[in-house]
């Protein structure tokens, strides 16, 4: 007997495997991240010749979210942001009530000699805009050989 050639081809196969993997990697997300916003902290850093610019996207994000942090040379930028959505019937009864904390954080190493003041930074429409001069470190003495006879 001959079998309808829906089973002959990959359609089970394939139905079966995106839906349970995109069930899966779900449970793994955070609530921004399900809701199309995967690009937290997506950087764009251009060179300016004698300093660079770097712009980090932080969607969902305020500017008192935002902390910037400079120690040892690594310029370390941190987000935390808390949220809540609590929606209520007209008898007071919740319908909806969801909660979301998350944070995220990024390193980026500028130099020793680059200090906090040398930094500006600027926070609009969710882009945190930073310009960072470019410093050279002290030269390194080049070793000289003493020849052994």
């Amino acid at each position: 007997m001959l079998a309808p050639s829906i089973f002959n081809s990959n359609l089970s196969k394939d139905f079966f495997n995106d839906t349970f993997d995109h069930m899966f990697q779900d449970m793994f997300r955070s609530p921004f991240e399900r809701m199309g916003q995967v690009s937290c902290m997506s950087t764009d850093i251009q060179d300016l010749g004698d300093s660079y610019q770097m712009d980090m996207e932080l969607p969902g994000y305020g500017k008192e979210d935002v902390k910037a942090d400079l120690k040892d040379g690594y310029l370390t930028i941190s987000a935390e942001h808390n949220s809540s959505h609590d929606e209520k019937d007209e008898k007071g009864n919740y319908v909806r009530r969801e909660r979301y904390v998350g944070s995220c954080q990024r390193r980026f190493y500028v130099g020793k000699n680059v200090t906090q003041e040398d930094i500006r930074a600027s926070f609009e429409n969710g882009v945190l805009k930073m310009i960072i001069p470019k410093k050279e470190a002290p030269a390194v003495e080049e070793k000289k050989y003493i020849p052994i006879q």
